[in-house]
């Protein structure tokens, strides 16, 4: 059973449907890795999601990465593999890790590309979760399977391609 907890500042906006869309794209995600058996586990299943500001991310992708900007999407990955292959053996909650978004970073990039703010948190938190399940864009091999696996997550839900350049 896949549960999410999802926290959000002030600055995203309180109309949107936060939780579903969350929902909705992680969800969408994990069908398209290689572990699509976590969303209908019977195991407990968790990740965490944190809509933020971009104070709050330049921290923490300082903290972490050593960059002192903020980013649209850090991801903090709490299992390995071998946990994700036995995520449908008893025991204790499995917990895939944190998802933290930038609202300003967010809102820059949607306005760029032409999308609604929801469509590109959607993509975000797709490829947030990706990064949860052990996919990375590193090298180009990785890079081409984890973008490949993000368009077919997208598609899922009716959103276009977000690498294709607009005709």
């Amino acid at each position: 059973m896949l549960e999410i907890a999802i926290e959000a500042d002030e600055e995203w906006d309180s109309s949107s449907s936060w939780d579903q869309l969350v929902r909705n794209a992680a969800e969408a995600a994990i069908a398209e890795s290689a572990f699509p058996q976590l969303a209908a586990s019977n195991r407990h299943v968790e990740l965490s999601v944190r809509l933020a500001g971009n104070d709050e991310v330049q921290a923490l992708n300082g903290q972490w990465r050593g960059k002192d900007k903020p980013t649209n999407v850090l991801s903090f990955p709490l299992v390995d593999e071998q946990d994700l292959q036995q995520a449908n053996v008893a025991g204790p909650e499995l917990l895939l890790g944190d998802i933290i978004l930038a609202h300003g970073v967010c809102s820059s990039e949607a306005a760029e590309k032409g999308v609604s703010v929801e469509q590109h948190a959607t993509h975000l938190v797709v490829h947030g979760t990706l990064h949860l399940l052990g996919y990375d864009h590193q090298c180009e091999n990785e890079a081409q399977d984890m973008e490949a696996r993000e368009i077919r997550a997208l598609s899922r839900l009716g959103i276009a391609n977000p690498y294709e350049e607009a005709a």
